[in-house]
């Protein structure tokens, strides 16, 4: 079986005949698209999307280790008296408790920002 990259092609003086497809460039990588940036700010924002009208808290951005964000979350979750769960390096916290959280990981030593609407 050819490669990937050729592609047959039919003639009728001798059957298939094998043509390598020419190359193409590729741009650069780009970071995938909805990535946070990495500046050092965190970013907290209420979210409706995909939760059936449900408002969570987003809290992208945090630097750290998963263990070092599933204790921050912990703390968080506590503080707001909410249920909430990590989501790779996004934390979600059920309700809109963007001021609590933005105060404590001001206390914390973060440069938060509220993000969106």
């Amino acid at each position: 079986m050819p490669d990937g990259n050729t592609r047959l092609v039919y003639s009728s003086d001798t059957g298939r005949v094998v043509q390598p497809r020419p190359a193409t460039k590729r741009p650069p990588a780009s970071p995938p698209r909805g990535a946070p940036p990495d500046d050092g700010v965190v970013r907290i924002q209420r979210s409706k999307q995909g939760r059936g009208g449900k408002t969570v808290t987003l809290i992208t951005g945090l630097p750290g280790s998963d263990a070092d964000l599933d204790a921050l979350l912990k703390v968080l979750k506590q503080l707001c008296g909410a249920g909430g769960a990590r989501d790779g390096r996004t934390l979600e916290i059920q309700g809109d408790h963007r001021e609590r959280v933005r105060a404590r990981l001001e206390a914390l030593g973060h440069r938060p920002r509220l993000a969106g609407g």
